[in-house]
């Protein structure tokens, strides 16, 4: 991640940078928002109100292009139907496949379904998914601590080396839409319940971290990861320095939950967080390599901060 090349304000953004949580929706669920909303209670919490964005696979490129950020890692939405789940992964793997390599791609799946959820798991990696996610059991009507919930997807994730994104919500601190009951202790139990799958729990995984001083916590989450997504809502920018120091940089990826945060200013405020250069190497894109089994990113692809609108791998 050396010779880096200046933002829009003049700010150095390293090369190779990926962002490890992006959301990307279908052309027809965009059209068809209200159609959505009613037959989806999760997504008409979200996104019923018409002026929350929902974002397309070319509209994460564009941003991409404009902040400098190399890949996205991009997930679709906790549907709980099947069959929705089913379309919207095939759509993200033909965004991936278009991409050129700067998309990269999880599969959502509904674990309440069983054998059929572990089913299009395997479907997804086959058409090349990095992981599964983001799940949320208040989306999706699964509980953490009910390790039958979970059991078919996890044993199959682990089965096939691929990591689990799960979204995750803080105990405490202001309320918001989607926010959720995803809570610490929850999430504990959900790794303790599966401890050989590799799990990326999502918004600094809800506080989990600073329990993590915990040495017991710190056992148990031992093949956990956490993301940084929609940071700028929940904490102050100290949490990067913070959550580094007790679980290490290799821990953490840095992910802006677009189009919730802008790319570009997220990714500015990050490389003013106070993190070394070998910290902002693993934050800002190698933790995400090793955590969803990325390919390297070419020369071309790596340098995309020295391109404009229209870049390499848009469609």
């Amino acid at each position: 991640m050396t010779e880096p090349t200046p933002g829009g304000d003049g700010v150095p953004i390293p090369v190779g940078v990926i962002d490890a949580h992006t959301h990307a929706f279908p052309a027809e669920v965009i059209a068809r928002r209200a159609a959505t909303a009613a037959a989806e209670p999760w997504f008409a919490a979200l996104y019923g109100n018409g002026r929350a964005v929902l974002a397309s696979a070319d509209d994460v490129l564009r941003s991409m292009d404009g902040a400098g950020v190399a890949r996205s890692v991009v997930c679709g939405f906790p549907w709980r139907d099947l069959g929705r789940c089913r379309a919207h992964n095939d759509d993200l793997a033909a965004a991936a496949m278009a991409s050129g390599g700067r998309l990269a791609w999880l599969a959502t799946v509904p674990p309440a379904a069983g054998p059929a959820a572990a089913a299009e798991a395997d479907r997804a990696f086959a058409l090349g998914a990095a992981g599964v996610g983001e799940l949320n059991g208040d989306a999706q009507g699964f509980d953490l601590c009910r390790r039958g919930d979970l059991a078919d997807l996890a044993e199959c994730c682990v089965a096939a080396g691929r990591p689990v994104l799960v979204h995750a919500s803080e105990s405490v601190g202001h309320g918001y839409p989607g926010k959720g009951t995803a809570t610490p202790e929850k999430l504990l139990a959900f790794v303790a319940a599966f401890p050989a799958l590799r799990v990326v729990f999502a918004h600094w995984g809800g506080g989990l971290p600073f329990y993590e001083l915990m040495p017991e916590v710190r056992l148990a989450c031992v093949n956990v990861a956490y993301d940084t997504g929609a940071s700028t809502y929940l904490y102050r920018p100290a949490v990067f320095r913070t959550v580094v120091d007790l679980v290490g940089a290799d821990r953490v990826l840095w992910g802006s939950d677009y189009p919730v945060l802008r790319q570009d200013r997220f990714l500015r405020r990050t490389l003013a967080a106070g993190l070394t250069e070998p910290e902002l190497e693993a934050v800002l894109g190698g933790s995400a390599r090793r955590v969803y089994g990325l390919p390297p990113l070419s020369t071309e692809v790596a340098q995309v901060g020295d391109h404009g609108p229209g870049a390499v791998g848009r469609p």
